[in-house]
């Protein structure tokens, strides 16, 4: 009678703890889904970010090599101005 009490009790207490593992196992798979959802929603965002990033840089190359050209026109300009005060100078000192 007492050994079947036993048989009993053990086999129930093994069906609370299969019963706890299975809520257990399904509850992890959640908790894992869902970082998992935060995660790639958090690289996308980082994606995303670094395309625009791209993109600034891309119209900031730009902005610089229209600033170089002009910048080399001006430097053009000014050698052109120094030679003809350079030629007003040997101008007037002759005359």
């Amino acid at each position: 009678m007492y050994t079947t009490i036993g048989i009993i009790c053990t086999a129930g207490g093994f069906i609370v703890a299969y019963l706890t593992f299975i809520r257990n196992r399904d509850k992890d798979t959640r908790i894992d889904a869902t970082e998992s959802a935060v995660v790639r929603t958090k690289l996308d965002a980082i994606g995303q970010g670094i395309d625009s990033i791209r993109i600034d840089l891309k119209v900031n190359e730009r902005n610089i090599a229209h600033i170089a050209e002009r910048v080399t026109r001006v430097e053009e300009s000014a050698k052109q101005t120094h030679k003809r005060i350079d030629n007003l100078e040997g101008a007037n000192q002759l005359g």
